[in-house]
């Protein structure tokens, strides 16, 4: 599996951001009519400017009614912003600030570690450690202390385990991740979710140490699935399992794109770009487990995986593909 960054549109107008007044009754975002879900039932915050919610409004206007209906399905649901390597204090500010203003909780991955992805799609990452720690500190002051749930380095533990990363990195690859771990938990309402790969990894035993290694214990828990098309029930199979063996940490699931588990047809790299998938189950923290925190959506829906089955790069805007997920979905 692969973790595919998710390119930052424009830039964030906090004038045009949704508020809230608690009760889960919110005035509408710009353009597309895109408001927050019932803080109860999910707590995190809806950009009304994500590209979902732009090509809603898109849809809209050149009178494809029924496109735009099926992409709302995405636009009205929270999902998560990935932070650049550029200027991260000023990326985490806004979206905090934005998701704060509408009363609600910010959702951000962090997806620079260096060698990131091990060259692939998703390939890049800081120059070094040095320059990794400064970008977190960035991270950290630009959340301050307000709200914000982080989804730590999304595959950067299960590549050192499956030797994807050259073992030559791996120790400063478990310095970084612990040192990232107790930054942002130094900080007074951020919540840590150390990645941990998916389901469809078939050795877990290889992961507790390396997990511990990297400062799970010390996280509220970890991420399973992110980017990837692993069932949610398998999903919290493999979780339980994990978190058995790390202290009983509870876990959350990306179910944004699971909704007909992976994909078992022909052509390699069955991860990337699929055919036929659905969107999952819609981000909640009503999940009816102890040890299920929360499903999420990190993987935007409709966002490439890479350069593969004719999409754009990794992270672009694909609203052919956004639509198969829509369409393939319950009304």
């Amino acid at each position: 599996m692969t973790a595919t960054v998710a390119l930052a549109g424009a830039a964030l107008l906090l004038s045009g951001c949704s508020s809230s007044d608690g009760d889960g009754k919110d005035e509408e975002g710009v353009g597309s009519g895109v408001s927050q879900q019932p803080k109860g039932e999910d707590p995190f915050w809806v950009n009304p400017e994500g590209n979902a919610a732009k090509q809603v409004s898109a849809y809209e206007k050149d009178g494809k009614k029924d496109d735009a209906k099926q992409i709302r399905k995405i636009a009205e649901q929270p999902v998560a912003e990935w932070i650049l390597p550029e200027d991260p204090e000023k990326q985490t500010r806004g979206y905090t600030e934005a998701a704060e203003k509408a009363d609600r909780d910010a959702l951000l991955v962090l997806y620079n570690i260096p060698h990131r992805d091990c060259g692939q799609f998703s390939k890049g990452g800081a120059a070094d450690g040095n320059a990794y720690r400064a970008w977190i500190d960035g991270v950290a002051k630009g959340i301050g202390d307000r709200a914000a749930t982080v989804i730590l380095e999304p595959d950067a533990v299960l590549h050192m385990v499956d030797q994807c990363t050259p073992p030559e990195f791996h120790e400063e690859r478990y310095d970084l991740l612990k040192g990232a771990v107790a930054k942002l938990k130094s900080l007074k309402n951020t919540k840590v979710y150390l990645d941990a790969g998916n389901a469809g990894w078939s050795k877990p035993d290889s992961l507790y140490d390396p997990l511990k290694r990297s400062g799970v214990e010390q996280a509220d828990g970890f991420s399973v699935n992110v980017s990837n098309f692993q069932t949610t029930e398998a999903s919290k199979r493999y979780g339980k399992t994990l978190s058995a063996k790390v202290g009983g940490k509870p876990f959350v699931i990306d179910t944004s794109r699971n909704g007909r588990g992976p994909y078992t047809g022909k052509g390699k790299d069955p991860w990337c770009n699929p055919p036929g998938r659905a969107l999952g189950e819609a981000p909640t923290t009503k999940t009816g487990d102890d040890l299920v925190d929360a499903y999420v959506w990190v993987k935007r829906p409709g966002e490439s995986d890479g350069t593969c089955r004719g999409g754009p790069q990794a992270g672009q805007w694909w609203p052919e593909y956004a639509l198969s997920l829509a369409k393939a979905s319950a009304p």
